[in-house]
């Protein structure tokens, strides 16, 4: 990316703690949580099964709200949003990558990505020839017209990744998104993020249990009992 390009803050966490049940059979999930999320960057989250790397994804887009302490999601708190603002913001700005892929298996890769454009009304005209740039850009275009269940494992990451990215999304969220693949198949995907977000001046932040990942990353947080701290 051009050094000359400005980063801008994408996510505020302010002091966030989420807590589910309540009094003795309360479990905090994440306690007093506080960073920002810059474009430009790819930030790894790093932690065990259950450290509560998922919950802290959700509160970013805004699909659950914290017990205390504010998220600002483009420099608005999320509680000022009206439920539609919140899904036209996921719709068009925010894109997501799961470890399972969801892709719908009744539709081709490149259907798969037009879905996406097709959803936030790109013209109709538009929406094939940027279904295919993306299929050419990742090197998966030879999927084009296969359906889902025809393809590997990495493949199918390849498209859920174009996907992820159709809408030109200002912020990428990305569970796990190399846990089901081997080796070689996760670092070609964290590469392909890495490069959106310098390229593109993106933010893309990465949950995930393989530390394998850190050499990819800007900025490595831990999050582990609830806290979650800067590595080095």
């Amino acid at each position: 990316m051009n050094s000359s390009i400005k980063k801008s803050r994408i996510v505020h966490l302010n002091r966030i703690t989420k807590i589910y049940g309540t009094n003795e059979h309360k479990t905090i999930v994440l306690q007093q949580i506080s960073f920002q999320f810059l474009t430009g960057e790819l930030i790894l989250l790093i932690g065990p099964s259950g450290s509560g790397k998922t919950t802290l994804l959700t509160l970013i887009a805004g699909l659950t709200k914290p017990t205390t302490g504010t998220v600002s999601l483009f420099e608005r708190n999320i509680e000022h949003y009206t439920p539609m603002e919140l899904q036209q913001l996921r719709a068009k700005r925010i894109g997501f990558i799961f470890q399972t892929f969801l892709l719908i298996d009744s539709l081709t890769a490149i259907e798969n990505v037009e879905v996406v454009l097709r959803f936030i009304g790109k013209p109709k005209k538009d929406v094939h020839l940027r279904a295919t740039q993306l299929l050419n850009r990742f090197h998966i275009e030879y999927l084009s017209r296969r359906f889902p269940p025809t393809m590997s494992q990495g493949e199918k990451q390849r498209v859920a990744v174009a996907r992820a990215v159709a809408n030109n999304a200002d912020l990428i969220l990305a569970d796990e998104p190399t846990g089901s693949l081997e080796s070689k198949q996760g670092f070609d995907i964290i590469r392909l993020l890495q490069t959106y977000a310098k390229e593109q001046n993106k933010c893309v932040i990465v949950a995930s249990h393989d530390l394998r990942l850190v050499e990819y990353a800007d900025q490595i947080l831990r999050l582990e009992d609830g806290m979650l701290r800067e590595m080095d």
